[in-house]
């Protein structure tokens, strides 16, 4: 009995197993690191001559919706295109079938045509989950972040008659998803998981929201961390927002734990005083979902995926593949791919036409709701939906029209 409890109690090879486990993932991390300190600036899209726009249909409803997209974006953009400035790409392959016949969350040959283009307007994609039909392979998302190097996630929620104008800068390829899916089984009774905070990483997404900050008018920026508790990672977050803020005299900056601060973007009397707020992967992940949800739900907010020199723009919901199961991918609601679209056009430097969708989507949306989408046929389809958006695009009394709801 006492052998046997010696032998149980002896997890050598396992301890030996993962200390080499993770002797490749710092190698991995440290090279990163150097590829970090090396990169260039960002894209200056003003001096392309050509700009190609990818389009990915994704999963689900996520053809149906992107479908729309496009066809706001060719409208917003036609003289462009027909000059050959502007080039619009249709990029198959990303669909959950075929990443599993791959084995791959990216397959080799769609992301060498994702490199070929200058920005992505991606519907959504299926992850798999236990239980599915589906291999356990990695998130398409968090795969192309990686591969394009699209470290900022920006996620902007406004609610302008409950005085609410927030944007959000979430780190995208760090935290607690850089190594997700490298976690570590010890044995039965022990997991373990990592997470990645490297210096270059946290100063560049915080630099970015202290000059969006900046420019925007906003001048104020909420660093969010638990970094009372988690002292390490979520500690040199922090510290390095300390050392960021130093550099931008003219913006107000403070910080919040996370736990509180989800409480507090439901506070009445504290939300309103927010404006830009930075943090890591994954808390950025969980706040925004709740952000979105005071404005409407998920399936109204846009999101851009940027990085020095690739940028993704898509919805932050769900494929929703019971709508296609139950034939109601037509009712989809594609308010929020979109809002992505706006996004997409001011990140290449269209900020006029960019500003104009935002007026015209708050004014179909939120002001005159001519039509009502319920993701069933008791409301419009989204073909319809867009056709609202571009019919009131085409309407030369907007500004006035926009005006007159939001004063």
């Amino acid at each position: 009995m006492i052998i046997a409890w010696e032998e149980r109690m002896d997890h050598s090879k396992e301890i030996a197993a993962a200390k080499e486990h993770f002797g490749k993932i710092l190698t991995e991390q440290l090279e990163r690191i150097d590829r970090l300190k090396s990169e260039g600036d960002f894209v200056d899209y003003a001096r392309k001559e050509h700009i190609v726009i990818g389009v990915v249909g994704g999963d689900g409803i996520g053809p149906f919706i992107t479908r729309e997209a496009q066809k706001v974006l060719e409208y917003l953009l036609a003289d462009d295109i027909k000059s050959g400035r502007i080039e619009i790409k249709a990029i198959d392959g990303l669909t959950i079938e075929n990443r599993a016949a791959c084995m791959q969350a990216i397959p080799d040959d769609v992301l060498v045509e994702l490199k070929k283009c200058d920005v992505i307007l991606k519907g959504p994609t299926t992850t798999p989950r236990e239980g599915d039909q589906w291999p356990n392979i990695e998130s398409a998302n968090v795969a192309m972040r990686k591969a394009l190097d699209l470290f900022a996630n920006v996620r902007p929620v406004s609610i302008p008659d409950q005085g609410i104008d927030w944007t959000f800068y979430r780190e995208n390829t760090e935290g607690g998803y850089a190594v997700g899916s490298q976690g570590v089984h010890i044995d039965d009774d022990l997991a373990i998981d990592f997470v990645v905070a490297t210096q270059q990483g946290s100063e560049r997404i915080i630099r970015a929201a202290f000059d969006y900050a900046q420019k925007s008018g906003k001048k104020k920026v909420t660093v969010v961390t638990k970094a009372n508790v988690i002292k390490t990672t979520d500690g040199k977050f922090l510290d390095t927002a300390k050392a960021v803020a130093k550099d931008y005299p003219d913006v107000e900056w403070d910080d919040w734990y996370i736990d509180i601060m989800t409480a507090k973007l439901v506070d009445e009397k504290r939300r309103q005083q927010f404006k830009v707020v930075v943090l890591p992967n994954l808390y950025g992940d969980i706040i925004t979902d709740e952000a979105a949800e005071l404005q409407g739900g998920v399936g109204t907010a846009g999101s851009a995926n940027i990085g020095k020199h690739y940028a993704m723009f898509e919805a932050i919901h769900g494929s929703a593949p019971r709508m296609v199961d139950e034939g109601r991918a037509q009712y989809a609601d594609p308010s929020s791919i979109i809002k992505a679209a706006g996004m997409l056009l001011d990140h290449i430097g269209y900020h006029e036409a960019s500003q104009k969708l935002t007026k015209a989507i708050e004014v179909c949306s939120e002001y005159e709701k001519k039509l009502v989408l319920t993701g069933r046929p008791d409301g419009a389809t989204g073909d319809a939906y867009a056709q609202y958006v571009m019919d009131t695009l085409s309407r030369d009394d907007l500004n006035e029209i926009y005006a007159f709801y939001a004063k």
